[in-house]
């Protein structure tokens, strides 16, 4: 059973991985998730594997890898999207294949055409949904588009050149329109129409049906601007209004914000992004000049697509700008909940957008301009002071109940503001409101919201003993050395750590360090050093790119690559700490060779106090010499190794 779903799993070819490393440069791919920023030779971002404020993510073009100085999380251009998109690492590189038109290999012959048949299934679909946006562009301009084109320029009013950018269309009203025109005319198989969401199989006597019928076509596409979907707008009364695709293999709601393709560049220009309900809001905007706008797809804004959007901006400013309306503001209220704990942390800055009137943003461009509305979107309030006015919004502060009925919120909201200065600015703010212009009662609100929301103390462990932390032994162990690296573990760890990367980067020392290990009989004790040790063992020794090779061995074998991937790296410290090797490797097997007789002195010394001399005198007499022969070898090595070590570290 094992061995039938192994061979399920192509093993691609090693030439076909490093074709695909080498055409997929790691710049490239990472800036369409990441705004990098170049910075001496390399580039520089926010992380998108952890929530950060000033940019710790670096780049390097040369060396094709990143690595995150704040959360450690390192690699290549395959390891990027795997990690990313929570996908495997057969699928990114098929993908990545297809996207550089890189030829796919296999180990085995027999698994090549199920390769291609997975590659092809992708390749297929983006095809069938590029020809059917073709086919609806074409639609529009016949007699049976009129209407649709007609309610395009002159209820909405976009322009030619709109139209043309958004690839906007029209499903004619017959059931098998497209149908007939994919399968007939250009021949695609009955299936793949089907997965790409663009057909329905009737449930009665056989056969299928479009899914968009007589409708306003609009192509909704992903951050490389393939067509991966559409949403479709009635010009009757049907209902829904809006119909959108139905989740596919390329296809998810709640994964994908709509125009974010055309307004990556604008959002990391500007620094900010709005984000807006509807299509034909995010279209507007874009054609007045206002391309930082991306719209969310009929449903809550979900946090994935919050995250998503906040790759291209540094500051991390997002504005809502949802209908005023009460339908408008459940879903203010919904999107806010979703994202709360990233605005009350302050990771994001989460600003809320009203228009007068009740308005969306492309009615309002019909009567204002450009200019206007960006003076809006400047002066828009953070969504606190937006909530705040939610609250009191007609409230009579003057009744008892409705004072009680506020109060009770506002605690609520100020008690999960994080920021003791910004919950400090928003009690005195909610004081004054509660004040009702009477300055007198300023300070007794304030001492009243703040009894009320005062935050739990923080609690501490009792720091443990030195005679708990060695076990209660009845005799001292041999002290480590006064070190930054306070334990065992972490002494290992990092002499390990020393070693494994002086090795990768390094080739001269090799021999040195495998020399070295032989013999003093030293091993890699913690189990993700082992590992890679082992890796490296077997790869040939004439093997030109040790550090490529490695990476491809995790990402196929499914390993954990993030205990050892910072050793990939190598930051400016080391750049400049690597001439000093040979006295460093020297110093790394001391420290190994201390830890282990350290190791071994206590584990007999144990031994020896946990003897009965009486019952077993000689038992008793071994363990004593044990513990003592180590104990003089740990007097008489060379301590000076051991400090020049964790002064390096």
């Amino acid at each position: 059973m094992t061995n039938d779903k192994a061979m399920q799993i192509p093993r691609l070819h090693p030439d076909t991985i490093e074709e695909v490393k080498l055409r997929a440069d790691i710049v490239d791919v990472v800036s369409e998730y990441v705004v990098l920023r170049k910075r001496g030779k390399d580039f520089v971002g926010l992380c998108p594997f952890h929530d950060e404020k000033s940019p710790s993510f670096t780049v390097s073009q040369t060396k094709q890898m990143y690595y995150c100085f704040g959360c450690l999380a390192a690699g290549n251009a395959i390891k990027f999207v795997m990690e990313l998109g929570k996908r495997s690492f057969i699928d990114v590189v098929l993908d990545l294949a297809r996207r550089y038109q890189v030829p796919v290999q296999t180990l085995e012959p027999e698994q090549r055409q199920e390769l291609q048949r997975q590659l092809s299934l992708r390749e297929q679909l983006y095809e069938v949904l590029a020809t059917s946006a073709q086919f609806y562009q074409h639609a529009l301009r016949q007699s049976q588009g009129q209407k649709a084109l007609q309610y395009l320029q002159s209820n909405r009013q976009f322009k030619e050149e709109t139209i043309q950018q958004f690839g906007l269309g029209f499903a004619p009203a017959g059931w098998e329109t497209l149908y007939r025109y994919l399968v007939d005319d250009k021949h695609y198989p009955v299936q793949i129409l089907e997965k790409a969401g663009l057909i329905k199989p009737r449930k009665e006597g056989g056969g299928y049906y479009d899914v968009f019928r007589d409708r306003l076509m609009i192509p909704i596409r992903d951050v490389q601007g393939r067509v991966i979907a559409f949403g479709g707008r009635t010009l009757t009364d049907e209902q829904p209004k809006y119909l959108n695709s139905p989740e596919t293999e390329l296809f998810s709601k709640g994964k994908t914000l709509f125009a974010l393709d055309r307004a990556k560049g604008g959002i990391s220009q500007l620094d900010q992004v709005v984000v807006v309900e509807g299509y034909f809001d995010a279209i507007a905007l874009h054609a007045v000049g206002i391309n930082n706008a991306v719209a969310s797809l009929g449903t809550a804004l979900s946090l994935e697509q919050v995250r998503l959007v906040l790759r291209y901006t540094e500051s991390k400013q997002l504005v809502l700008n949802f209908d005023a309306d009460k339908a408008g503001t459940n879903a203010t209220e919904r999107a806010i909940g979703e994202i709360a704990e990233l605005a009350y942390k302050g990771e994001v800055q989460l600003k809320i957008l009203n228009l007068p009137n009740g308005k969306d943003a492309d009615e309002y461009l019909h009567s204002h301009t450009p200019e206007e509305y960006g003076e809006l979107l400047k002066n828009a309030p953070l969504w606190i002071d937006w909530q705040i006015q939610q609250i009191i919004q007609d409230q009579d502060l003057k009744q008892a109940t409705d004072f009680q009925q506020v109060t009770q919120q506002l605690v609520k909201l100020l008690k999960n503001i994080a920021n003791s200065d910004t919950r400090n600015y928003y009690v005195s703010y909610c004081a004054e409101i509660l004040s009702l212009g009477d300055t007198r009662l300023i300070p007794l609100r304030v001492e009243n919201l703040l009894t009320q929301i005062a935050p739990v103390a923080a609690t501490y462990s009792k720091p443990v003993s030195a005679k708990k932390a060695w076990g209660g032994s009845k005799v001292s162990p041999l002290p480590i050395p006064n070190s930054p690296l306070p334990t065992e573990r972490s002494l290992l760890e990092h002499a390990e750590a020393l070693l494994l990367r002086i090795y990768l980067h390094c080739p001269e020392q090799r021999q040195t360090i495998i020399d070295e290990l032989e013999e003093r009989d030293l091993q890699f004790s913690l189990s993700h050093h082992r590992f890679l040790w082992q890796q490296i063992l077997d790869i040939p020794v004439e093997q030109v790119d040790l550090i490529s090779t490695l990476e491809n061995i995790y990402l196929e074998l499914s390993e954990d690559l993030g205990l050892v991937l910072h050793l990939f790296h190598l930051n400016e410290k080391w750049k400049i700490e690597i001439p000093r090797t040979p006295q460093v490797v020297q110093a790394a097997i001391a420290c190994m060779d201390l830890v282990m007789m350290e190791k071994r002195y206590r584990h007999f010394l144990e031994l020896w106090q946990q003897t009965d001399p009486e019952a077993e005198p000689e038992r008793y007499q071994s363990y004593y010499q044990a513990f003592y022969a180590e104990k003089i070898k740990l007097q008489q090595i060379d301590r000076q190794r051991l400090f020049s070590i964790t002064e390096l570290l």
